[in-house]
């Protein structure tokens, strides 16, 4: 895997140490971490859809830890002795935690489990206070003036 340097970003972009740090991170996780395979779809702009392929894990063998800006999920599975001799043990049956990054604003909104598969669904939610709103032009004097020639006035 090829090495980014991103220390000249860093000079010069003044509060986007997280998205360096994350970007580090990911960088540094990509070779070791492979296991279980994912889909990641977006469903809509404000919507997005983890799927992971967990054959043989039961619903009680999976943990998802919702924090601030990171999902986690992990798999348990009791080591077992092998039944049988095995000429070829493919299937994938080992314990496992997988991190995924999440923006501000974004929460879990739903995970189900259903033939091997575990989907988890995302949303994004960005509260009233923080969306663009539109600001009415208005004509006349500015109400700062009103207000300053009605203090005038008065004294």
């Amino acid at each position: 895997m090829r090495q980014f340097d991103l220390t000249p970003y860093r000079r010069s972009a003044i509060g986007f140490d997280r998205l360096f740090d994350m970007l580090e991170t990911n960088a540094r996780q990509a070779t070791s971490e492979n296991y279980p395979p994912f889909n990641l779809e977006r469903l809509a702009d404000d919507r997005y859809r983890i799927t992971l392929a967990i054959a043989g894990f039961a619903r009680g063998d999976i943990e998802i830890t919702a924090q601030q800006n990171l999902l986690l999920v992990k798999g348990k599975k009791e080591d077992q002795a092998a039944e049988g001799a095995y000429l070829h043990l493919g299937i994938a049956n080992r314990s496992f935690e997988r991190r995924f990054e999440l923006a501000d604003f974004v929460r879990v909104d739903d995970a189900r489990l259903n033939d091997g598969l575990l989907t988890i669904d995302l949303v994004r939610e960005v509260p009233e206070a923080m969306k663009p709103k539109t600001i009415a032009i208005k004509t006349g004097t500015p109400l700062a003036a009103i207000e300053a020639k009605d203090e005038a006035q008065a004294a």
